[in-house]
């Protein structure tokens, strides 16, 4: 799924959650950066090339609106750094270690982390098998999952359809809410 997207989803169960149980707006923030940082990583070497080598805007911008098999050319180290990061951000067993590693310190759930689960179970049902799988399982397997790729058109609609009708459909529930409140 694409960045804004991911970060939209967030901010509607954030939005949702808040309902349940009290959440700061930093958290909510915070949660929300979670949902949308795990596709940074991956662009930082191609951004370091390109304005400290050989690369250039074109490069970096051709790389993160490639379709499958459209990426760039880019140096072996380039793409086999970006590739790794890629495989790190998206790893579930990565994302567990570190929850693991934080619930034990704090003794308690790290509400942001669930932006960049959110991120890892999305992303193994709207990556295709052949436009950068999900590496849920890395580093057991660099395998992923071939779901319905975010960059078509078809899931680009239906995904900003139903984002539109959430966001509506939580709005409408605040409006009613705030008159009950009210009377």
């Amino acid at each position: 799924m694409d960045v804004v997207a991911h970060a939209l989803w967030a901010g509607a169960g954030v939005m949702l959650a808040r309902r349940r149980c009290a959440i700061t707006p930093r958290t909510a923030t915070a949660t929300v950066a979670l949902a949308a940082l795990p596709d940074i990583p991956h662009l930082l070497p191609v951004v370091g090339w390109s304005a400290f080598g050989a690369g250039t805007a074109a490069t970096v911008g051709g790389y993160t609106l490639a379709g499958p098999g459209q990426e760039p050319a880019l140096p072996p180290w380039v793409e086999w750094l970006s590739h790794n990061l890629h495989c790190v951000a998206h790893s579930a067993i990565v994302a567990g270690v570190l929850t693991l590693l934080l619930w034990l310190w704090t003794r308690s759930l790290w509400i942001p982390l669930l932006g960049w689960w959110s991120h890892i179970v999305v992303d193994v049902f709207t990556h295709s098998a052949e436009y950068y799988p999900s590496p849920a399982f890395w580093p057991i397997t660099r395998e992923g999952f071939d779901g319905w790729a975010w960059n078509t058109p078809g899931f680009m609609a239906v995904n900003y359809a139903a984002l539109a009708a959430t966001y509506w459909w939580l709005g409408r529930r605040r409006r009613r809410e705030r008159e009950s409140a009210r009377t």
